[in-house]
């Protein structure tokens, strides 16, 4: 089933206002300074972020399982960076940081299958024009 979302911006860019849906429960606003100068309200990067960390956990979780390492938990922060780039605001990174509760499973373990689910969740399949997407991965303590 198709995933939608929707969008509307009343205005010129600097002092107009937008709103956002995703889903049945996910909505917001947004302006220029939410999303160029740290205003308050939210920005198109964060849904970014969160879908990276929500696709990223769950695939991480699935391929914990069906390895035989079925997770209590993944959490995952991703952060997005944008930048000009030539003069063009561009997502010039993607930093997730993804800590694991994983009962009997090594460190080394938990990255490399941490670096398999970066490389194909379809997330990270659909922003793999993203310059740089780093990945930081423990286990909790």
């Amino acid at each position: 089933m198709p995933a939608k979302g929707s969008a509307e911006w009343k205005g010129d860019v600097p002092t107009g206002t937008g709103t956002f849906t995703a889903g049945d429960s996910i909505s917001g606003g947004y302006t220029f300074k939410s999303r160029f100068e740290d205003g308050p309200g939210s920005n198109p990067e964060q849904l970014i972020a969160a879908a990276h960390a929500a696709c990223f956990s769950m695939a991480l979780s699935n391929i914990l399982a069906q390895a035989g390492s079925p997770p209590e938990s993944v959490r995952t922060d991703a952060t997005v960076t944008l930048r000009l780039v030539d003069g063009a605001p561009t997502i010039t990174k993607i930093a997730l940081v993804t800590v694991g509760r994983v009962p009997g499973l090594d460190e080394s373990a938990f990255t490399e299958h941490a670096l398999a689910a970066k490389a194909g969740c379809p997330v990270s399949r659909a922003l793999a024009s993203v310059p740089e997407i780093t990945l930081e991965a423990s286990l909790a303590q």
